[in-house]
């Protein structure tokens, strides 16, 4: 796979990752297989992905453990492992049934969190440790000061940041460097563009595209509300309603004639114009499948032209908000 640097400072990465979240939080609960998530992580990494992406709110706190037990006899050292804290999952059973996640930016809470995640994954480091949120509550000099300690004490090699705005990717700037950066992006999610995603580029920071699959309504797969799996968390949220849901199909078409005409799939042209938005962009699609890992890795090969990428670009805004 072609890879590129993880910041101006960082490791080589292929340039489609692999987010591991859908493995055991939020997505499709009844159809869970941690045999076969375990596999897939493995296959992952023989074709060339190497940046996984986990967080200890997955789960919460099963996903760790299973990437942990995926990249054991010898991967580890074959990828660049991330994962992430300041979130916590409180209240109901899942995210589908009243579960909240909440913020917490305590530096104490960063403290304790590095070493329950590193029992977890089974590593005395993770190559990228990220704030998952901003904690509203606490100045996110006091949390990045945090980080900078868990860097310090070389229980992390580097630190990022999750769905931040310039001002506060500057405000930890100024205590210590941002190797990463983490948001929402994709053909139906593009606020980032604007602001985020150039002062990145400028400053050499790596972009990490989370959803780049618009949570796999780009790929293709859902033309209804009952395309959705069971007790999945996507049917609360508003873009998968009905009427949204219907309305939404008109980017899916275009993504699908783009895709028509390379001989590809709706995921990998939805994955290539990630990837062209900047040369430190890395999409980290998830999924739990060995057909849709192909796909998604096949998309790291799929050259979209000009015009491809001016039809996908003037692609109109979703109906629906994100949450």
């Amino acid at each position: 796979m072609r890879t590129t640097s993880l910041g101006n400072e960082g490791p080589q990465v292929g340039v489609i990752g692999l987010g591991c979240m859908g493995m055991t939080h939020a997505y499709d609960p009844n159809g869970r297989d941690d045999e076969a998530s375990v596999a897939v992580l493995r296959q992952a990494v023989d074709l060339g992905v190497t940046l996984i992406d986990t967080a200890n709110v997955y789960g919460p706190y099963t996903n760790e453990s299973l990437v942990g037990r995926a990249l054991g006899g010898g991967l580890r050292d074959q990828v660049v492992l991330a994962t992430k804290v300041g979130l916590t999952q409180e209240g109901g059973d899942s995210l589908a049934h009243g579960a909240q996640l909440v913020r917490n930016g305590r530096p104490e809470h960063v403290r304790a969190s590095i070493d329950d995640s590193l029992r977890r994954l089974g590593t005395d480091h993770v190559d990228l440790y990220q704030l998952h949120r901003v904690d509203p509550e606490v100045p996110i000099e006091e949390t990045w000061g945090a980080l900078a300690e868990v860097v310090a004490a070389g229980k992390a090699l580097r630190i990022g940041l999750s769905e931040v705005s310039v001002e506060e990717i500057r405000r930890a700037r100024a205590v210590h460097p941002v190797a990463s950066v983490q948001s929402e992006l994709s053909l139906w999610t593009r606020d980032v563009l604007a602001e985020v995603l150039p002062y990145c580029e400028r400053e050499g920071i790596a972009f990490l595209p989370f959803s780049p699959l618009g949570r796999g309504f780009l790929a293709g797969r859902f033309s209804s509300v009952a395309d959705l799996p069971a007790e999945d968390w996507r049917s609360t949220l508003p873009r998968f309603q009905a009427e949204a849901l219907a309305a939404n199909q008109a980017l899916v078409e275009t993504v699908r004639a783009v895709a028509e005409r390379h001989g590809a799939t709706p995921a990998q042209v939805a994955l290539a114009w990630v990837v062209a938005q900047g040369n430190r962009v890395v999409p980290i699609p998830g999924t739990k499948t060995p057909k849709y890992l192909l796909d998604n890795v096949a998309a790291a090969d799929l050259d979209l032209t000009a015009a491809d990428l001016a039809e996908l670009d003037a692609l109109p805004a979703p109906t629906g908000d994100r949450y």
